[in-house]
C-alpha cells in the first residue's frame, strides 16, 4: 500500500517547528547583541533588549509544541485512525 502523503507536503507540526526555529534564531541574535557590550566595554543596551532575548525560550517552546504535535500525528497514523 502506498502512502498518500506527498513528499513536499508539510506534516503535522512542521510549521510550528519552523516558526519556533525562526523565533529562536531571532532571540539568539538579540542575546548576542545584548551581551556584546559587556565584552566590548561599551554602554549597555536598553532593558527591552533583555526582553527580546527571551524569544529564545519562546521559540524553543513553539518548536517543542510542534514536535509534540508531530509525535501525536505519527501515533494516530500508526494506530490507523
Amino acid at each position: 500500500m502506498r502512502d498518500k502523503t506527498q513528499t513536499n507536503s508539510a506534516a503535522a507540526g512542521d510549521r510550528l517547528i519552523r516558526a519556533g526555529a525562526i523565533v529562536f534564531f531571532i532571540g539568539a541574535v538579540a542575546t548576542l547583541v545584548t551581551v556584546a557590550p559587556l565584552f566590548l566595554g561599551t554602554k549597555p543596551f536598553p532593558t527591552y533588549m533583555f526582553g527580546l532575548s527571551m524569544l529564545m525560550a519562546v521559540g524553543f517552546l513553539i518548536a517543542g509544541a510542534g514536535l509534540l504535535q508531530s509525535i501525536a500525528a505519527g501515533r494516530r497514523q500508526a494506530r490507523g485512525d
